[in-house]
């Protein structure tokens, strides 16, 4: 199924998509769905898509991300490739949904950049999960683009500003549940840029694959349902471009990846 959440008016719903259709569920939170509480209820009720505004399929109770997991991405950066996962957290307020707009103040960054990357959703807690049980925990994808700004990351000497700004986590359009992507690691990324290719990669090239990832991070921390994973980037950033290149005031940034769909933001300068 693909699964959304969307606003008709003041009012919020949960629902799943079929072409331009979307059956309305009885909840209004996608996170309903997952773990020991699965079930929905149809309403019976067909809204348009047209007359929709999505919003992020979800909010995450916390979002995990990973930095450098494709080889080629690591080295475009002139970075190491990582010995094992580069972990660190986003923050919940930075998520918006597809078609929002992604801000920040001038003042404060002048390299914004963008990352599109696979997003798994957790649907059972787990702690210390075994990789070859991982993929069992996973309610499903869906799409991210992990905004980065360059300058605050090398000033700062750390993440946390530099990718948790508010509005630099755009998610969705949909959560694909797991079901309908049996491999997580056969899906092709491609992000473009005011309708130019910036980024054309597959998730084939992780080099810590879902089901690592999955265990790595479930030993250090409780996945709960409705936690988020960010599983990198690969190559083709902004700040690898020669010369660099980055997000402006009205620039138009798209993620697809097969069998979930497009993310699309735009961006606005303060």
């Amino acid at each position: 199924m693909k699964l959304l959440r969307y606003a008709l008016g003041d009012e919020t719903y949960a629902g799943i998509l079929t072409g331009d259709e979307i059956m309305r569920l009885g909840i209004e939170d996608i996170a309903d769905m997952m773990g020991a509480e699965l079930a929905f209820v149809e309403t019976g009720i067909i809204d348009s898509l047209a007359d929709a505004r999505v919003l992020a399929p979800l909010q995450p109770g916390k979002i995990l991300a990973i930095g450098r997991n494709y080889a080629e991405h690591a080295r475009e950066l002139d970075n190491d490739v990582p010995a094992e996962p580069l972990v660190f957290a986003v923050m919940p307020s930075a998520v918006i949904g597809d078609g929002a707009v992604i801000e920040w103040e001038a003042d404060m960054s002048a390299q914004v950049d963008w990352e599109g990357e696979l997003a798994v959703v957790i649907g059972e807690t787990a702690r210390k999960a075994s990789p070859e049980a991982a993929l069992d925990l996973v309610f499903g994808y869906t799409i991210a683009n992990d905004v980065s700004a360059r300058d605050l990351q090398t000033r700062d000497k750390q993440w946390t500003r530099a990718k948790g700004l508010d509005t630099f986590c755009p998610l969705g359009p949909v959560v694909v549940t797991a079901d309908e992507i049996p491999d997580p690691q056969q899906l092709r990324i491609v992000t473009t840029v005011d309708g130019v290719e910036k980024q054309n990669g597959s998730t084939a090239d992780m080099i810590f694959d879902v089901r690592f990832l999955i265990a790595h991070l479930s030993r250090a921390f409780t996945l709960y349902p409705g936690d988020m994973i960010l599983t990198g980037t690969p190559a083709g950033v902004g700040k690898a471009q020669k010369p660099p290149q980055f997000l402006t005031d009205g620039s138009v940034v798209s993620v697809e990846i097969e069998g979930i769909g497009t993310l699309t933001n735009s961006c606005r300068v303060l």
